[in-house]
């Protein structure tokens, strides 16, 4: 017991037991600087420098740029990077499939590859007769005119109603004489109007020629985007005056007609209206002859 409690002591006295640290200039042996120590002071001093080394690094890594020369942290810049790449490579993706679909609406045009959807004439009819007697409504002479008046009117109206028509009067591309008709069954979307070659083809209406190419089926082939999802296509021509991307007007002159492409029995126009992906019969909104 009392070893332990001398060597308790000899430990205590190393700790307290003061040395002194002088710095001497080495030619005159001039005391520049001296500072008395205690082992205790020499450790505890060099644990407060070891703890404010330790906090100082981490605030230097974890506030400024040096952080990313550590392996293990990213970088700052790069993470904005692959996120701007991330956010344009979505939107490309995205930009990508409306264009497949797009083009795959295009594709249709051009081939003629479209589903029909069959409608029971008799259950529409059973519909309107019923709607019919339900409503009773007294017709008059008066009454008769104005419902001629509004559907030779409506015959010219592609879109609805409730939609801003002012600028979709639907100008004839050539005039003439029909040839063959709109025929679902036969798969001829379109009416073929007689015409002497060229003959000036107009744009029925305003719109944006997102194709105008030669094809080897169709000849030169012109077709223009309009508003409201409205497409019109002019096949068999001799020549086109517009290229893809341009600007037209409607009656503005977009080709020559003619006598192209392998499909094609004489001098004509191959005139195509699709709304909404399908195509519709253009003699229901245009008057050829």
């Amino acid at each position: 017991m009392v070893k332990k409690k001398e060597k308790e002591r000899k430990f205590t006295q190393k700790l307290l037991h003061k040395y002194r640290l002088v710095i001497l200039n080495e030619d005159t042996f001039e005391e520049r600087f001296a500072i008395k120590l205690t082992r205790l002071n020499v450790f505890v001093l060099t644990s407060i420098s070891a703890i404010f080394l330790v906090f100082f690094t981490i605030l230097l890594i974890a506030y400024t740029p040096l952080k990313e020369y550590i392996p293990g942290y990213s970088s700052a810049s790069l993470k904005r990077k692959a996120s701007l790449l991330n956010y344009k490579t979505d939107s490309l993706v995205n930009e990508l499939e409306i264009n497949k679909r797009y083009f795959a609406s295009i594709r249709k045009v051009l081939t003629g590859e479209v589903e029909t959807v069959e409608v029971n004439r008799d259950s529409l009819n059973d519909i309107t007769a019923e709607e019919d007697a339900f409503l009773k409504v007294a017709k008059n002479r008066e009454d008769s005119i104005l419902r001629a008046k509004v559907e030779k009117e409506d015959r010219f109206n592609v879109f609805e109603s409730g939609m801003d028509q002012s600028n979709f009067v639907l100008f004839p591309p050539v005039n003439g004489s029909i040839s063959e008709g709109y025929n679902l069954e036969e798969k001829h979307f379109a009416v073929d109007v007689v015409v002497p070659v060229n003959t000036p083809v107009k744009a029925t209406a305003d719109g944006t020629v997102i194709f105008a190419e030669w094809t080897i089926e169709t000849g030169y082939v012109v077709i223009i985007e309009h508003n409201q999802e409205l497409i019109s296509v002019y096949k068999h021509n001799n020549s086109i005056t517009k290229s893809q991307g341009d600007l037209v007007k409607s009656g503005e002159v977009i080709a020559m007609s003619g006598n192209t492409g392998e499909l094609s029995t004489g001098p004509h126009l191959h005139f195509e209206l699709w709304n909404n992906g399908y195509p519709v019969n253009p003699t229901n909104f245009i008057e050829f002859q």
